[in-house]
């Protein structure tokens, strides 16, 4: 059975639907042979990294970058997963009402160091996340995980 790691920090109801939408998502019954695995970003392991086959990352953009939550989860582990998890496809949902280039950017920095793949498109929202927004999120989590799917 394949493994989706979804790595979160959801300090606000903002973040909170988006992440939700994500597991839906990815979670979907039309998704089979995949376990989803939620952390969130302060208790996120190494070998919870390792043991995952795709990833997706959920932040809020705090003061240009990423939640120093989700830093903390690489700082934590980036060195004992960087040559074993190459080529691994991730996905990024965001949530901040400004600064999000810089946390988009964090990622893609973080992303291209661990040598992984960008699955689907980034979901980026400010303001509360209208439908558009929560079925973006729903689709992240449904490719990321549809595409590790065993066959």
């Amino acid at each position: 059975m394949a493994t989706l790691l979804i790595v979160h920090h959801t300090p606000s109801p903002h973040c909170q639907a988006m992440f939700e939408a994500v597991v839906s998502g990815a979670t979907d019954s039309d998704i089979t042979g995949v376990e989803v695995v939620r952390r969130a970003a302060l208790s996120v392991s190494a070998s919870d990294f390792l043991d995952a086959d795709g990833y997706v990352l959920g932040s809020p953009a705090n003061l240009g970058s990423i939640s120093g939550a989700l830093k903390h989860a690489f700082d934590g582990s980036y060195y004992q997963i960087l040559d074993s998890t190459r080529g691994r496809p991730f996905g990024l949902y965001l949530h901040g009402n400004e600064g999000t280039e810089g946390a988009q950017a964090a990622v893609d920095r973080i992303a291209a160091g661990l040598g992984w793949t960008k699955a689907a498109e980034y979901v980026i929202a400010s303001n509360k996340p209208d439908k558009a927004v929560l079925q973006a999120c729903w689709e992240l989590g449904a490719t990321v995980a549809a595409g590790i799917m065993e066959d």
